[in-house]
């Protein structure tokens, strides 16, 4: 009976120790835009001259990064979609995936 009671106090006292901690990560998905691509975007973005919106509390623009539903997205016309949609947070403008909005390029 004793090794039961051992064997029980044993597993009440390292339960807690063989728990496992969790870490979320965050995989950040790189997206390559073609030089031409980069240039004809630019080039219709500055023609546009969207509205600048002043970045969120807490938002800072950076790849990967989340745009706050309180920031309007642009569209590019239907000839030249890329399926993504821009923004000018500050003095940066961004493309971003309309489905996640995750910000998945900077220009420069």
């Amino acid at each position: 009976m004793k090794p039961i009671v051992i064997a029980a106090a044993f597993a009440l006292l390292a339960g807690p120790a063989l728990a496992q901690s969790v870490t979320e990560t965050k995989t950040v998905t790189t997206t390559t835009i073609a030089p031409a691509e980069e240039t004809q975007m630019h080039e219709y973005i500055t023609h546009e001259h969207p509205v600048a919106v002043a970045p969120p509390a807490g938002f800072t623009v950076t790849t990967g990064a989340i745009v706050p539903q309180s920031v309007e997205l642009y569209n590019f016309p239907a000839e030249r979609h890329w399926g993504y949609e821009y923004a000018t947070i500050g003095d940066r403008t961004v493309l971003v995936d309309p489905h996640t909005r995750e910000v998945v390029h900077i220009f420069p």
